[in-house]
């Protein structure tokens, strides 16, 4: 089954996030910014990361950055309270590959997880 990475520094966030995602079956996996979610990758190489903009230590756009310095080829998809279309815009320049705001929507959220998954295999 898939592994996905869940990075956001609100416990309560991960929380709705791994409860919409477990109904997939998907094996969820969690940090609370940005190098702790760096670490996870190299550790266990998810399938797909779920990542926040604004985080303590290493915020969304700096771990987006990390991977991409890395070439490390892991879809990536923004989870962000930050509606302005400049974040979003230096988002997927980063490399992210959807970008959805907080709180997310359940169908959505599932949706574009599914669909970058679908996409890897």
């Amino acid at each position: 089954m898939a592994m996905v990475l869940i990075i956001d520094d609100a416990a309560f966030s991960r929380r709705m996030i791994r409860k919409f995602l477990q109904v997939d079956g998907y094996e969820i996996i969690e940090a609370s910014n940005g190098l702790e979610g760096l670490e996870m990758v190299y550790n266990h190489k998810p399938n797909c990361v779920l990542v926040d903009l604004l985080m303590p230590d290493m915020n969304g756009f700096e771990f987006l950055k990390a991977i991409q310095d890395k070439e490390l080829e892991i879809p990536t998809i923004i989870i962000s309270a930050d509606i302005q279309e400049g974040a979003r815009n230096q988002s997927y320049n980063l490399g992210a590959v959807n970008f959805i705001n907080k709180p997310p929507k359940e169908n959505e959220l599932r949706k574009a997880v599914q669909q970058v998954l679908n996409t890897k295999e």
